[in-house]
């Protein structure tokens, strides 16, 4: 796993570019993963991603995040419909039709805009932060590529002293682990699928 460049996230063709426009990008992560098959899509991922269970600090650093998150009434309950600032008005037509969940259903803590074969928008909207992840696998000669891209839209003037209080436990802890155990998963896929990409 490594940050990557935001002009190589920028370059690829994906349909978050025009819904985010207004989007600050935060920061993109390029995960490399080996194998998997010549047509795996992001429902895979999503399925590999589903079965980690977080490791003991990551699992600390969350249950902290909970606690203050109930004192200082952070978040909203979970499950409910999109607010006004959900952009899950933004897609049109073509967009909801392609989705391979229901725009606007719960994904864990995400609301999901989208997930179509090669790419995903998933929101979280609380008191600190309107965040957005943005995924998109593309194959390459030994496996596939997953650009994992973090957008961050202000709410207020806590957002950014938020994210700055966060942004080393979340790049130095929480993503090195979960990214570990999913490339320890994506390389026990099934090995009748686990074909080497043309």
């Amino acid at each position: 796993m490594s940050r990557s460049a935001p002009e190589a996230f920028h370059a690829l063709d994906l349909r978050c570019h025009a819904l985010l426009h207004d989007v600050p990008l935060h920061d993109v992560w390029l995960i490399e993963l080996a194998g998997g098959g010549p047509e795996r899509t992001m429902r895979d991922v999503g399925a590999v991603f589903a079965t980690q269970r977080p490791s003991l600090p990551v699992r600390a650093l969350f249950g902290l995040r909970r606690v203050l998150g109930r004192m200082f009434r952070l978040d909203g309950p979970r499950g409910e419909a999109p607010s006004a600032d959900s952009y899950v008005g933004r897609l049109n037509d073509d967009d909801r039709a392609r989705s391979q969940v229901p725009p606007g259903s719960m994904l864990g803590p995400f609301r999901a805009l989208y997930v179509f074969d090669h790419e995903a928008l998933l929101e979280a909207r609380n008191a600190t932060v309107h965040a957005f992840l943005a995924a998109a696998l593309r194959p390459r000669s030994d496996g596939y590529a997953l650009y994992a891209a973090v957008c961050v839209k202000p709410v207020g003037p806590i957002t950014p002293v938020y994210m700055a209080l966060i942004d080393p436990f979340r790049r130095l802890i929480v993503y090195p682990s979960l990214i570990r155990q999913v490339r320890a998963a994506w390389d026990r896929l099934p090995a009748e699928q686990s074909r080497e990409v043309p």
